[in-house]
């Protein structure tokens, strides 16, 4: 068995010199936006600092023959990273650096050396085909319009999610910031390649690498760092200190590097840390081995008053139902926990630490004697309960903290602008300022205004910030914290039909959209939306998110039990309520402004609000939408042209919002009108006027508006 390792940058790994597939027997792709999000979030950061390589880890390869690869380990992150730079694709205007793009994710070939053009990367094969036609070839307007049933299986519907989420984060950015990321991707982040040359071969290096033996953690460098530094008599000791302290945080290394992460924010007051173990020896820990003068604290003083009261503050955060702290507080930490991010924790170990005097001490008593987090048995005989003090100062805090994430998720504030909120916090909090004085914890009058308009728009496609919402306004409702069942999520309240005959009496497709993705069309829930996929009528539907009694313990959920019949005016009244309960409890100024009902507003709706931000996202385009917009017009005739089957199949645009075939049957997208004559095919690419311009063209023109 040979075996060959070369660390190579990612523009070297998508390259001719490596044709990738994933074998048949590797479990499909199941990265969600969560994973890409961070993946993306990790590269962005560490390109701040553009002259440090990013280590991406290894892949595991197995030679076949020429440049052909299979990947035995690497296939979340290749296939993540595809979907990453197809989205960059799709939002840049400039030709020549969209080719360069194009040429990562396709091999252009090469005729004088029999080079066929090809994928980089090849799927398994009941994905290939979904993912090289709509991500790798460049279709992402086509893979936009999909709904839930057309696509076939859990990977495909993940490459579909995690593409909006990619493509939404970076039209967030600027083109400048875009175009300096992925030339940090291409020549920056590295991978180490570990290639064999037989399949048995692979799976043992795959087994000496991930599950043989305990790699050393962050935690294992530091702690070596700091006990040497130690003299000799106690020595041994605070090597043992250290483990008791660390232990109880577990042996999850991405964890231990998170929780150091943030312990180096809130000492050094640094944002950007890239090398953790470069920057946190260099920052935090020897200052205190020198005794210089950036530091006041020796080892064992950086053990006793540092380590150990923020380790128990990072797990009094994992776990605060666990804890023996007051009931506003352990709400309040819930309430911060909702975020799908957690750039808040420094002010909040900050708050803890600062606010329970004995929070350190290896006696002190924090969490219930039943919880798996508190002490073992054989501690010491003099425990003590949490000593705390200035309750309501920590509770300002963690108020005021949650209402500026609040408002920065709504204002897609990106993670670097958090971290950056949360070290400007704790040097102001250090100082001595009230809670209520310091700019890291107010909202301005512009940030607020935009929060509102946010609220009264369409959602992201990210489902965790309607949840995070709706569970907001209940709470508000209720005038107290609510338990959040594990499984609650926000789901749709009408059912979106596949064709006019299914729409509810009283309701238009044009409708049906304009509140498809507002918060007055939502509701908590525990039954999940893949079990009302294809429940058509709004009782039904009703009767299925209140199946579970957990759903009804949130007010604007168990109202659904008095709606009859749901109208447009219906999800209207939700609406204004949902969002004026927000705004209450983010304490947000608002004004009672009146959301009406689509169909009382055929030619401008809400979401056309002079102020709202106009910022490019993946969400599906509907032919309504391009109606309004004077880019189609009604009565428009659409071929679609199949000479080698001898096919000609044509459709009418109608006024409201729909394609008729020349059956007379109705649909509200293009991909669903294909597929109804077709079978499975890119609908906006298929759909042509006259001219040859594709429907993809007219969708791309349009989401390039705003």
């Amino acid at each position: 068995m040979a075996i060959s390792a070369s660390e190579e940058p990612l523009g070297r790994v998508f390259t001719s010199d490596y044709r990738l597939s994933i074998p048949s027997f590797q479990r499909a792709y199941s990265w969600r936006p969560g994973n890409v999000l961070q993946l993306l979030d990790d590269i962005r950061s560490a390109s701040q600092t553009p002259n440090t390589p990013y280590f991406l880890g290894s892949l595991i390869l197995v030679h076949d023959e020429g440049n052909a690869y299979e990947v035995i380990d690497g296939q979340q992150r290749l296939v993540s990273l595809t979907i990453i730079i197809a989205a960059m694709r799709e939002l840049e205007d400039d030709p020549a650096l969209s080719r360069d793009l194009t040429n990562l994710i396709i091999d252009p070939g090469d005729r004088l050396r029999h080079i066929d053009t090809a994928p980089r990367l090849t799927l398994r094969e009941r994905d290939a085909s979904f993912f090289a036609s709509y991500v790798q070839e460049g279709n992402l307007e086509s893979l936009f319009d999909l709904r839930d049933m057309d696509m076939e299986t859990n990977a495909q519907r993940n490459i579909h999610d995690n593409a909006q989420a990619a493509y939404d984060a970076l039209a967030g950015m600027k083109p400048e910031e875009r175009r300096t990321l992925a030339s940090y991707m291409v020549n920056m982040v590295t991978l180490v390649i570990v290639s064999t040359d037989d399949l048995q071969g692979a799976h043992r290096v795959f087994d000496v690498m991930n599950m043989r033996g305990m790699p050393l953690t962050v935690s294992d460098v530091f702690k070596a760092k700091a006990v040497a530094a130690i003299d000799e008599p106690r020595r041994d000791l605070y090597a043992a200190r250290w483990d008791d302290i660390m232990d109880p945080l577990g042996d999850d290394p991405v964890s231990c590097e998170s929780f150091f992460r943030d312990l180096h924010l809130i000492v050094s007051r640094k944002v950007e840390c890239s090398r953790l173990i470069d920057q946190f020896l260099q920052d935090v820990l020897d200052p205190c081995i020198s005794g210089g003068d950036k530091s006041n604290t020796s080892v064992p003083g950086f053990i006793d008053d540092i380590l150990s009261p923020y380790v128990r503050a990072w797990r009094v955060l994992e776990r605060p139902t666990d804890t023996l702290l007051p009931a506003d507080v352990i709400a309040a930490i819930v309430a911060l926990r909702d975020y799908p991010n957690d750039d808040w924790k420094p002010i909040a170990m900050w708050a803890l630490v600062h606010s329970i005097r004995n929070l350190g001490d290896s006696d002190a008593v924090v969490f219930r004697p039943s919880s798996a987090h508190a002490k073992p048995r054989g501690g010491a005989d003099n425990e003590t309960a949490p000593e705390l003090h200035d309750v309501d100062r920590l509770l300002q805090i963690l108020r005021a903290t949650e209402r500026a994430w609040g408002v920065d998720c709504l204002n897609r504030a990106t993670s670097l602008d958090r971290r950056r909120r949360a070290a400007t916090t704790v040097r102001d909090l250090d100082k001595g300022m009230a809670p209520n004085a310091i700019p890291g914890l107010t909202i301005d009058q512009s940030s607020a205004r935009r929060a509102l308009i946010r609220l009264r728009g369409e959602m992201p496609n990210d489902p965790s910030l309607p949840r995070l919402l709706l569970i907001r306004a209940n709470e508000q409702s209720n005038g107290f914290a609510i338990v959040r069942p594990r499984s609650l999520q926000a789901v749709r309240i009408m059912p979106e039909p596949t064709g006019k005959d299914q729409l509810e009496d009283g309701w238009t497709q044009a409708d049906l959209e304009y509140w498809s993705d507002r918060l007055g069309n939502m509701a908590l829930s525990q039954t999940n939306n893949t079990k009302l996929e294809h429940v058509t009528s709004f009782r039904e539907r009703r009767d299925r998110m209140l199946t579970m009694s957990a759903s009804k313990r949130f007010p604007l959920t168990r109202q659904l039990e008095d709606i009859v019949t749901c109208t447009p005016q219906t999800l209207a009244g939700r609406q204004q309520e949902t969002v004026e309960l927000i705004a209450q409890y983010w304490r947000i100024p608002y004004d009672h402004q009146e959301i009406l009902p689509a169909s009382t507003q055929p030619n401008q709706h809400v979401a056309d609000e002079p102020d709202e931000p106009r910022v490019r996202t993946s969400r599906r385009v509907t032919i309504a939408a391009v109606l309004r917009a004077g880019l189609l017009t009604a009565g428009e005739q659409l071929e679609w042209k199949r000479p080698r089957k001898g096919e000609l199949w044509k459709a009418e645009i109608t006024p409201q919002g729909t394609m008729r075939l020349e059956n007379g049957e109705e649909y509200t997208t293009p991909t669903a009108a294909a597929r109804a004559v077709g079978g499975g095919s890119q609908g906006l690419n298929v759909w042509k006027r006259s001219d040859g311009t594709s429907l993809a063209d007219i969708w791309k023109q349009y989401r390039m508006r705003g």
